[in-house]
């Protein structure tokens, strides 16, 4: 009825001189259809048990000493040593991170590049006060190069000096940019009536 291919499992007799075998209990893969009693088809298998069981435990005391050893050279270690080579690579926890440094120093080149368009736009179209506007934004380029040199020292606290002049800086570029925006308004304004 079975095939040549079907296992059947079974588990081996027990004996007085297996009963303390660790293998004794599981279940065993024996062929079926070859042999008529199931103590002689347990018997090849009872001897490659026999036959692994060296190999088996080597591999076991082998892997047992390696985790020995790692446990044992990890309790060698002070438990301070990863942490003090790791604390002179470390940055403090008030740091920026480099996706912020980037945010920051990108926005100072734009407003660089900005200054330098609205400058040539002013010199290319003949309407100077375009000139002032690039003026105007230059307190507000000052604010971003405190907030910058700030944070490059960690926001140090004998530097906190820098955060009031950013402010500072910010307010008075506020001011002079409404002047140019103003002036750029006016000169449009004439510009237009004469034209």
């Amino acid at each position: 009825m079975a095939t040549a291919m079907s296992i059947a499992y079974h588990k081996p007799p027990s004996s007085s001189s297996s009963s303390s075998s660790p293998w004794s209990s599981s279940l065993i893969p024996a062929p079926r259809g070859g042999s008529s009693s199931a103590s002689s088809a347990a018997s090849p298998t009872r001897r490659e048990e026999r036959r692994n069981l060296p190999t088996a435990a080597a591999a076991l005391v082998a892997g047992g000493t390696a985790a020995l050893a790692m446990a044992a050279s990890a309790q060698a270690l002070p438990v301070d040593a990863p942490v003090l080579a790791l604390a002179a690579l470390q940055e403090p926890e008030n740091a920026l991170s480099l996706p912020t440094w980037a945010i920051h120093v990108s926005s100072v080149i734009e407003w660089v590049i900005a200054m330098v368009l609205v400058w040539q736009y002013g010199e290319k179209s003949g309407f100077q006060t375009w000139k002032g506007l690039t003026w105007g934004m230059v307190p507000l380029l000052g604010g971003a190069l405190c907030a910058c040199t700030w944070h490059f020292f960690y926001n140090a606290e004998s530097l906190e000096i820098l955060v009031a002049l950013q402010a500072a800086l910010t307010v008075l570029g506020n001011m002079t940019m409404c002047f140019a925006a103003f002036r750029i308004y006016k000169a449009s304004q004439e510009g237009s009536k004469s034209s």
